[in-house]
C-alpha cells in the first residue's frame, strides 16, 4: 500500500529577484516649540534627535546588527541619518540619501508648528484626520503628490537591489504612503507608527506586499500608548 502524501505548510521565501525592505521610522525627534521652531532644509523642519530618539538608534542597531542587510538609505533630513548611525557604525556601512522620501511637506506649519496645531486640536487637523488629506494644511503637499514622489523614489531603491535586503530609514508621514499603496488601505491607515519602529515589505514585478507593521520588540520597554502624528 502506497504511503499518502501529504502537503505541509510552508515558510515564506523571498521570490527570486525581489527586494526586502527594512522600513524604518526615526527616532523621536526633539520636542517642538514656539520659541525655538525647528531649522528648515529646503523649507522643511530639521529636527535632531531627542535623548529618546537616540537610544532608540541605538536599540534599532543592536536589533540589526546581525541581520543581512546590503544597503542603509535615508533622507536629506537628519533625524534620519542620525537614527541609522549606530547600525552604521556596527556595520561599517554609508547610508545613501534618497531626497524624495523626506517628510511630508506640511507648507505654512513647518518648523514644528505642525506639531504645536496637533496638540491643540486645531480645526484644520480635525479636517485633516477626517478627509485623511495632507492637503488640508495650509500651503501643504497633498496626499497625490506625495505618493507620486515617494513612490519614485522607493522604485529607484527597489530597481537597485534586487535578491537583496535594503534598510530604508524615512518618516511617519511616508511610512502611511507606502503601505497604503502597498496594500490599498485608506491614505491614513499607517499613519502614526511608532518611532524607531521596523515594518516589513517585499516588492517584486512592480509590486510591494506588506509582511509586518510596526515592529517594536527591540524598543518594548520605550514604547507608550501615546500615538504620534509624523513630523
Amino acid at each position: 500500500m502506497s504511503e499518502e502524501k501529504v502537503y505541509r505548510q510552508v515558510k515564506f521565501v523571498r521570490p527570486a529577484g525581489a527586494t526586502e525592505i527594512l522600513l524604518v521610522r526615526h527616532g523621536e525627534s526633539r520636542a517642538a516649540s514656539a520659541d525655538k521652531p525647528f531649522p528648515l532644509v529646503e523649507g522643511q523642519g530639521d529636527p535632531e534627535l531627542a535623548e529618546a530618539g537616540r537610544e532608540q538608534a541605538e536599540k534599532l542597531g543592536q536589533r540589526l546588527a546581525n541581520h543581512a542587510i546590503d544597503a542603509v538609505y535615508v533622507t536629506n533630513l537628519r533625524r534620519t541619518h542620525e537614527t541609522a548611525a549606530p547600525l552604521c557604525r556596527i556595520r561599517n556601512m554609508t547610508p545613501r540619501v534618497v531626497k524624495d522620501l523626506r517628510e511630508v511637506h506640511l507648507g505654512e506649519w513647518e518648523g514644528g508648528l505642525f506639531r504645536i496645531k496637533a496638540h491643540e486640536g486645531h480645526p484644520l487637523i480635525m479636517e485633516m484626520r477626517e478627509h485623511q488629506e495632507w492637503g488640508k494644511i495650509p500651503g501643504g503637499e497633498t496626499n497625490a503628490q506625495l505618493d507620486e514622489r515617494v513612490r519614485r523614489g522607493l522604485d529607484g531603491i527597489i530597481d537597485k537591489h534586487p535578491d537583496q535586503v535594503v534598510m530604508v530609514v524615512v518618516h511617519g508621514g511616508v511610512i502611511g504612503s507606502i503601505l497604503s499603496q502597498a496594500t490599498g488601505s485608506q491614505p491614513f491607515a499607517f499613519t502614526g507608527a511608532d518611532n524607531g519602529s521596523i515594518s516589513h515589505l517585499i516588492a517584486v514585478q512592480g509590486r510591494l506586499g506588506l509582511r509586518r507593521f510596526n515592529d517594536t520588540s527591540h524598543l518594548s520597554a520605550m514604547i507608550t500608548a501615546d500615538v504620534a502624528m509624523p513630523t
